[in-house]
């Protein structure tokens, strides 16, 4: 007769076993679970907030470059080189800008359109008893009549002048013109006192982001400005062309040689639209900032989490020796509190990504932006999430581990 032994099949803990039990700590103390959450929660919707309402502003702002074009140079005086003679008189008594310059600044091949206004001495005011010195910072200027189609603006009520509208009394407010005199519609009854002439509001311009003195300005027709208000309007202050977007940087180059030929120097051509671009790329800078402080709170939630941890793992030693003497080993009771770790971690996460997208919907609605919320904020975000708590939740799975059965039970 012979003794017959018997393999005891080593224990095992399936992917499934591991999810179990890995959530038993969150599933019975969910208040606990839900405040250790809300640090990584707040961490990476802040995160998320950040990138998505700054893509947004950047869509915006890049939409609003599209609608508006790159390809609008300004063209103003300016004081050149120097500025004086080396007997101390200026250097030129001749405009910066010559009466022929937009006649010869069309017949660049490049040139698709232009328009020019001309400043006017005198203010405007809502009516002739508002005392001098209060100019609310608006100004006076003659329009040729295709400036809003060359700055491709809009009207807000009303039209823009025309040959006939130019020829009178009649002008148009820019937005901010506008506002500061108490105007916000047109029928045909609003007068303002301007340079000491009543003129009738014919229309109100919408905001120009490429030319923002055009908003604080009442524009009236180059006829009227010459018949009523004796202003010499031969030789523009500023002009606005439109160009060959391929073509722009070498028109930019030969226009203060062609717009005034003896003081290319006193002439400045500028791109309005950089202002914008420069303003999108600005935004990179603040994300940074924001990104900082957004993993600063993450930092703090994945603190928290460690310490949940730890404090779970003196809760449940009894546990921790129950099991290890039922046949767990050090690898099933490790993985299993990291498990616990990276759910809590993961909860944090999803809560955080969807509360930074609604953050990001709601302001880009209020704002009238286009909601973009990155994908690699998302999946960022859920990253970011399980490695925080992956970090955060090493040393606690390793610490229960260690412990004995014995001295687990023991000690319960």
């Amino acid at each position: 007769m012979t003794a017959t032994s018997t393999t005891v099949a080593p224990s095992r803990l399936r992917p499934g076993d591991v999810l179990r039990v890995g959530s038993l700590g969150l599933r019975t103390r969910k208040l606990r679970t839900a405040l250790s959450a809300l640090g990584i929660t707040i961490g990476i919707a802040a995160m998320v907030g950040v990138l998505g309402l700054s893509e947004s502003s950047r869509a915006q702002l890049l939409n609003q470059l599209d609608s508006l074009g790159t390809n609008l140079l300004v063209i103003t005086a300016g004081t050149g080189i120097g500025g004086s003679t080396a007997s101390g008189t200026a250097a030129s008594s001749s405009p910066a800008i010559p009466s022929e310059a937009p006649g010869m600044v069309r017949r660049i091949g490049p040139v698709e359109s232009l328009a020019s206004t001309i400043p006017v001495s005198g203010n405007v005011y809502r009516n002739p008893y508002v005392s001098s010195g209060d100019t609310g910072g608006l100004s006076v200027v003659a329009a040729t009549d295709n400036l809003v189609t060359v700055l491709n603006g809009s009207m807000t009520d009303g039209r823009f002048l025309d040959d006939a509208l130019g020829a009178y009394p009649n002008t148009v407010l820019g937005s901010v013109a506008a506002q500061r005199l108490g105007i916000n519609h047109v029928d045909g009854t609003q007068r303002v006192w301007l340079a000491g002439q009543w003129f009738t509001v014919v229309g109100i311009m919408d905001h120009f982001p490429l030319a923002e003195d055009i908003d604080r300005s009442a524009v009236i027709g180059t006829t009227a400005a010459s018949t009523y208000l004796g202003t010499d309007v031969t030789s523009p202050s500023t002009m606005y062309v439109r160009t060959n977007e391929q073509k722009l940087d070498d028109v930019r180059t030969v226009l203060p040689a062609t717009v005034n030929p003896g003081s290319p120097d006193r002439v400045s051509v500028s791109r309005p639209s950089d202002a914008l671009a420069a303003k999108a790329a600005a935004q990179t800078a603040f994300t940074a900032l924001f990104l900082g402080l957004g993993a600063v709170a993450l930092l703090v939630g994945g603190i928290g989490i460690a310490n949940v941890m730890v404090i779970a793992v003196i809760e449940r030693r009894n546990e921790i020796g129950l099991r290890r003497a039922l046949g767990a080993t050090r690898a099933h009771i490790r993985r299993q509190f990291l498990t616990e770790a990276l759910l809590l971690a993961a909860l944090g996460g999803v809560g955080g990504v969807l509360f930074g997208a609604l953050a990001t919907a709601v302001y880009g609605s209020v704002q009238q932006w286009p909601i973009v919320v990155p994908l690699s904020a998302v999946v960022g975000g859920i990253v970011a999430a399980l490695l925080i708590g992956a970090i955060a939740g090493l040393y606690p799975a390793m610490r229960a581990a260690r412990l004995a059965p014995t001295e687990a039970l023991r000690s319960a």
